[in-house]
C-alpha cells in the first residue's frame, strides 16, 4: 500500500518540475511582453503558454512514477487510465497567472493527491520567484523549505493583535460586487486585509503565521487542494468546499460560487459563513 511519505516525495518532484518551467520566464522588458496569453472567459482570467507547459511537466513527472493514478489539472481537466488506482492528483500549474504576467512574485505550482474517499494525503506549493517550497503529508505536519532551511509550520501566533485577513475576489463582476459588499462584515475583528492573487500561497501564509486567517468563496479545487492541507497540517482550522466527486474532483455542483474555502486560528472559525 502506498504511504503518504511516498506520495509526498512524488508531489515534491512534480511541483519542482512545474516550478522549473515557470522559472524560465524572462523578467526583462515590459511586464507581460513576449508572453503568449489567451483569456479563459472572464476578463482578467488569463492563461499563458507557461500554464500549459508547466501542467504538462507536472503530469509527466507524476505519470512517470504513478501511471495508474487519475489526474485533475486546471488546463487539461481530469484524465483517468483504463484501470485507475485509488489515488487522484489535483494540480494547478500556475496559481497566480496574472501576477506571473505582470512580474509580481506571488505565483506557484500547486500539487496535491487524495484517495478514493476524497481524503487529501499530500500537497506541495512551490513558489520559484520566492524561493519557497511549502509541503505537508497527512499526519506528518507541514514544512517550509527556504534558503537552505527547513522550518516546521504551526500557523498563526496565538493571542496577537493587529490581525490580518487574506482573501480574494472573483473574475465574475456580479460575484465580485457581492464579495466587495460583504468585505466590511468579513473584516470585523481584523486590523487589515491582504489580497495576493494566489489562493495556494494565501493558505500557505496562514500556515506559516504571516496571515491570521484566509477566506474566499468560489474557488476551484486546484486552487486550494495543496494549500488547505498545508494549513491543516500546520494546526489551522480549515473548511473546504465539498467535492462533486472524489473520483472526478471539482467543487460541489450545488453552488460552487457560494462555497467557502477558509483557514485560520480555531477561534476565528465563526467568521466565515456556511
Amino acid at each position: 500500500m502506498t504511504d503518504t511519505t511516498e506520495l509526498l516525495a512524488v508531489a515534491r518532484r512534480a511541483a519542482a518540475a512545474g516550478a522549473a518551467v515557470l522559472a524560465g520566464r524572462s523578467i526583462s522588458g515590459t511586464a507581460g511582453h513576449g508572453l503568449e496569453t489567451t483569456n479563459k472567459g472572464e476578463a482578467g482570467d488569463w492563461v499563458t503558454a507557461f500554464d500549459v507547459a508547466a501542467e504538462n511537466a507536472v503530469r509527466e513527472a507524476i505519470l512517470s512514477e504513478r501511471p495508474d493514478d487519475t489526474i485533475t489539472g486546471e488546463e487539461h481537466g481530469t484524465t483517468r487510465p483504463a484501470e485507475p488506482s485509488r489515488y487522484r492528483w489535483s494540480i494547478d500549474p500556475l496559481d497566480g497567472t496574472t501576477n506571473f504576467i505582470r512580474n509580481i512574485v506571488y505565483y506557484a505550482t500547486s500539487v496535491a493527491v487524495a484517495d478514493s474517499d476524497g481524503v487529501w494525503l499530500a500537497g506541495v506549493v512551490h513558489a520559484p520567484a520566492l524561493g519557497r517550497v511549502y509541503s505537508a503529508a497527512r499526519g506528518q505536519g507541514a514544512q517550509l523549505e527556504t534558503g537552505g532551511q527547513t522550518i516546521s509550520l504551526s500557523g498563526p501566533v496565538p493571542g496577537r493583535t493587529g490581525l490580518i485577513l487574506a482573501t480574494g475576489f472573483s473574475y465574475d463582476p456580479l460575484t465580485r460586487a457581492d464579495q466587495s459588499a460583504g468585505l466590511a462584515a468579513l473584516m470585523e475583528g481584523f486590523a487589515d486585509v491582504r489580497r495576493l492573487g494566489s489562493a495556494a500561497l494565501d493558505l500557505c501564509l496562514v500556515a506559516d503565521g504571516t496571515f491570521d486567517a484566509y477566506g474566499e468563496r468560489g474557488l476551484n479545487e486546484h486552487d486550494f487542494a495543496a494549500g488547505a492541507l498545508i494549513a491543516e497540517e500546520a494546526g489551522c482550522w480549515v473548511r473546504r468546499p465539498r467535492l462533486r466527486s472524489p473520483l472526478d474532483g471539482g467543487p460541489s455542483t450545488e453552488d460552487r460560487l457560494a462555497a467557502w474555502m477558509c483557514a485560520g486560528a480555531l477561534e476565528l472559525s465563526g467568521k466565515f459563513p456556511l
